[in-house]
């Protein structure tokens, strides 16, 4: 994987600006934090978060890829106040299920998801070399 970063760019803090890769491409829908009986165990924005990056790991699995080939990933949330304040243990938590990794990520609040419960919903692109 190569990280892409314009000369003269501040290197970002937490995801990287882009990759180049080559390989197999596995798509994982947006997950939320329910578990795998599509169960909420919790309210809290940091569980949630675990438990869709949980559930990313699981579906990657699947495609016997890893975290370390997500090349793109999307969050959308319903409060931005919410995760900014959380952000410290968001962190924490994304670093122990997915690791130190560049991955390009976007983050979008939204005004609702479609399971009323959710607060947070991630996709991801992962590449999987050949």
């Amino acid at each position: 994987m190569q990280v892409l970063l314009p000369e003269g760019w501040p290197r970002p803090r937490g995801y990287a600006n882009g990759v180049a890769v080559t390989g197999r491409q596995v798509f994982v829908a947006g997950m939320v934090g329910w578990d795998g009986q599509y169960q909420f165990q919790t309210d809290d924005l940091v569980g949630q978060v675990r438990q869709s990056l949980e559930n990313i790991v699981a579906v990657l699995a699947e495609a016997k890829a890893t975290p370390e080939h997500i090349v793109r990933m999307t969050w959308f949330i319903t409060s931005k106040p919410e995760y900014l304040a959380a952000g410290k243990e968001i962190g924490q938590v994304f670093r122990e299920v997915i690791g130190n990794y560049n991955i390009p990520m976007t983050a979008v609040e939204v005004s609702a998801l479609i399971e009323d419960r959710a607060k947070v919903e991630i996709e991801v692109t992962a590449v999987v070399p050949e």
